[in-house]
């Protein structure tokens, strides 16, 4: 049977079950019609594939997988042809692990170098992010399973993201937070993608017609599965009706009883022509994945050595004061810093891999021609391996700062007493400040280098491999910096992107604000020369020579500008990149083609994609300050109405803003912006603002939650069960029950929060009850026992 033919015969109680998750990693299955159950794996950069009872925070043992350098490593290699090669390799393991679907890449905006999920996002810049995002997701495709790009969209932040309400305007939401989503479906050919636990303009992601309907599946011709980010479904109704196809985990059958309610019992809400539409592709899919085998398993060895590639190819080589890198054979070294014998090689929360092996500095040095002594003094240099802790960068929590911790400084500052010949070799997943760069006389910086990291460094630093990663994100002397240090950290649910689209190298290049590296710099072993640049309707072409000694390869990057326009731009952006090798003094041609993003812009006059008249300027070079070459385009507009007298709007004009009042960004926002809630707390208020609650109950688990967060961050140990409770909130306790708990259950237990106890207790007892004679019943028909 094919699918339509399958759900023609299905009862409207089973297509309301399908629709929700049957436990933590599958969807429902019914067997009467040989559909089988979904299995969803976490997997941006390895699997996690749990082998007991399931969690969504990694706390239960996992099944053993290839640890990869993590996305936000992978994207300075500028190398979309290596990230389809790692998502293949992670398609293979998802079918080893019997999972259909991977969960990941992730591919939000680094709109804050604070955000503790920046390791696991690719960078800063919309085209960069989703080139590498569409590589991953045709990679895991190619071996019959679905990739599922996340979370769609606009989640730039760890702190209350389930409790908090994206306020952007129009054209930065499409051209900054939605561009990549865009590439991943269309160059990528996603076939599912996770919504995102926050309010997007004041709708859930996941009920947000807008982005689910309008977006994604009718502009972007999307015909997959939407899965809800785990605990993420607020309204059930409203998100089937956007076609949210499975709403995860496990919420029990209160939720399949809320659609049938509301498609029988005259609300009005949705009908049954609409639960059939969002099932389809669950049956679809179920019907794709019996074919798989399981039985294969795969080449450990093979995917060990794949991410060491990875990790070579991503490194990013910042500092080299007098060539000191490549070491000579027969150096001798000293060891130091946190991370010689623990490296710190991936992130924390849903992503961590249980790795098939970890290498170590301290063990693979002796595969080197070098000489090791512990002696600082003797050695011609210190090794000294250092960076973010684990606490620093985890799901469930934001960065406090942007500095490396104070012990690794201190540890630092103690050796150049000693030795001033440093080298620093760096593992981190996001920005820092580099106050201490002087201590050093060359920094190599692997981010977090997967499993097999320890010898990828090691061959970049004897000169083995060569480095050619440059950085996907900006570097800022200091927080202050950013143009979002005044909007990014706030206790309010609704966080306005007053800096419109000024993030990472678009505000540091327009505003003229210096930073420590720009985005796409990286050093190499070798040298580049650029010349003849020519510029057609087609793309541009130029050429590269390689000046120096070593064969090498070169990041060219192509950036597009216009300095008289009437919109608010950035002075320039990415638009297209090419990794080209070139052997020791040859040149080669390269060619970087214009496409349907180079010139376009979303004009919120025509709501639609335009072309702005005029001259535009062509930038070519090794990074966003480094411009080799230049040229010059005219294009003829496609609109001549604007959506707003620039004049109006100083602040976006001059790309200044770090300080933009309120009616500014309301102008830009181009409708009234939401108002702060007062009053009592409610189901979509998180758990941690029980603070203020009128029950000296609810502030005394709020004390609890506050007391094991601190002691987490004491030990520097995520606590990622506490984090992800502090969270959540009150709803996400019943879409992360298993079924005990229903919405009414949820709705007494706010009740108790503001201090109607008895009145809660009675619903949350007698909730249980007729929760569980509910569900009992629900069950008992499903598996036709009734």
């Amino acid at each position: 049977m094919d699918a339509k033919e399958i759900i023609s015969k299905l009862t409207l109680m089973e297509k309301a079950a399908l629709l929700s998750g049957k436990n933590e990693w599958e969807s429902r299955d019914i067997p009467r019609l040989g559909i089988q159950s979904i299995t969803f794996s976490d997997g941006p950069h390895g699997l996690r594939r749990q082998e007991g009872a399931g969690d969504h925070l990694g706390l239960n043992a996992s099944l053993p997988a290839t640890c990869f350098p993590t996305a936000a490593t992978v994207a300075n290699s500028w190398d979309p042809s290596l990230g389809e090669e790692i998502g293949a390799a992670l398609g293979e393991e998802a079918v080893a692990q019997n999972v259909d679907v991977l969960l990941g890449p992730g591919l939000n905006m680094k709109r804050s170098p604070l955000c503790g999920r920046n390791f696991e996002y690719f960078s800063e810049d919309p085209i960069l992010a989703g080139k590498m995002a569409a590589a991953y997701v045709r990679g895991i495709q190619s071996k019959h399973v679905y990739s599922c790009p996340k979370h769609f969209a606009v989640n730039s932040r760890e702190y209350r993201r389930m409790a908090m309400n994206a306020v952007v305007d129009e054209r930065t939401l499409r051209e900054i937070y939605l561009t990549a989503f865009e590439i991943a479906v269309k160059e990528g050919g996603a076939k599912t993608i996770m919504s995102a636990y926050n309010e997007v303009n004041g709708q859930y992601a996941n009920e947000n017609k807008h982005l689910l309907v309008d977006i994604l599946r009718e502009e972007w011709g999307f015909d997959g599965i939407v899965v809800t980010d785990w605990g993420a479904s607020n309204d059930h109704v409203a998100g089937v009706k956007c076609q949210s196809n499975v709403e995860m985990p496990n919420p029990g059958l209160d939720s399949a009883r809320e659609l049938i309610k509301a498609a029988t019992e005259g609300e009005g809400r949705i009908t049954e022509e609409e639960i059939d539409k969002a099932i389809l592709p669950i049956i679809e899919a179920a019907i794709y994945f019996k074919e798989n085998d399981h039985t294969k398993g795969f080449d450990k060895e093979a995917h060990h050595a794949i991410a060491k590639k990875a990790a070579v190819n991503s490194a990013v080589l910042l500092k080299n004061d007098e060539d000191i890198l490549p070491l000579k054979a027969g150096t001798t070294v000293c060891l130091r810093g946190p991370f010689v014998d623990k490296p710190r090689y991936q992130g924390s929360g849903s992503s961590q891999v249980n790795s098939t092996k970890v290498e170590t500095i301290r063990e693979q040095i002796a595969n080197y021609d070098l000489n090791v002594t512990d002696d600082p003094e003797k050695a011609d240099v210190v090794l000294f391996f250092f960076g973010l802790d684990e606490i620093a960068e985890s799901e469930g929590a934001d960065r406090m700062s942007i500095d490396v911790p104070e012990y690794q400084i201190k540890e630092l500052e103690e050796l150049t007493v000693y030795n001033k010949h440093i080298i620093g070799v760096m593992s981190a997943g996001s920005s820092v400040k580099m106050p201490w760069l002087g201590n050093l006389q060359a920094l190599l910086h692997g981010y977090l280098t997967g499993q097999a990291g320890a010898s990828a460094v090691l061959d970049i630093i004897v000169g083995k491999e060569i480095p050619t990663g440059k950085l996907s994100e900006s570097y800022p002397f200091a927080y202050t910096d950013c143009s979002i240090v005044n909007y990014a950290n706030t206790d309010k649910r609704n966080l306005q992107y007053r800096e419109g689209p000024f993030i990472g190298y678009r505000y540091y290049d327009t505003a003229d604000v210096a930073v420590q590296f720009p985005f796409g710099y990286g050093l190499s072993y070798t040298t580049f020369e650029y010349s003849a640049l020519s510029v057609s309707e087609e793309g541009i072409k130029f050429t590269i020579k390689n000046t120096g000694n070593r064969d090498g390869a070169e990041i060219a990057q192509m950036y597009i500008g216009k300095s008289e326009s009437g919109l608010i731009r950035p002075k320039k952006e990415l638009k297209g990149f090419k990794k080209v090798w070139i052997k020791a003094g040859e040149s080669v041609d390269v060619e970087i083609p214009f496409d349907d993003k180079s010139f376009r812009y979303f004009s919120t006059v025509s709501n639609n994609w335009e072309i702005e008249d005029g001259e535009y300027q062509i930038y070519v070079g090794g990074n966003v300050r480094d411009i080799e070459l230049t040229g010059r385009i005219t294009k003829k507009g496609t609109i001549t109405e604007l959506p707003y007298d620039i004049e109006s709007l100083p602040s976006y004009k001059t790309g200044k803003v770090r300080n933009v009042h309120y009616e500014e960004f309301e102008k830009l926002y181009a409708a009234p912006l939401p108002e702060e809630k007062v009053g009592p707390l409610d189901i979509n208020d998180a758990l941690c603002q029980m603070k203020d609650a009128k029950s000296g109950i609810c502030r005394l688990v709020y004390k609890v939650l506050k007391n094991n967060l601190d002691k987490s961050y004491e030990k520097g140990v995520p606590d990622l069960n506490t984090m992800f409770i502090y969270n959540m909130p009150f709803r996400a306790i019943c879409k992360m029950s298993g079924g005990m708990v229903s919405r009414d259950m949820v709705e007494s237990i706010v009740k108790i929060a503001n201090g109607h106890f008895f009145r809660g207790l009675g619903g949350v007892i007698g909730g249980f009850f007729r929760n569980a004679r509910a569900n009992k019943k629900y069950e008992a028909r499903l598996n036709h026992k009734e």
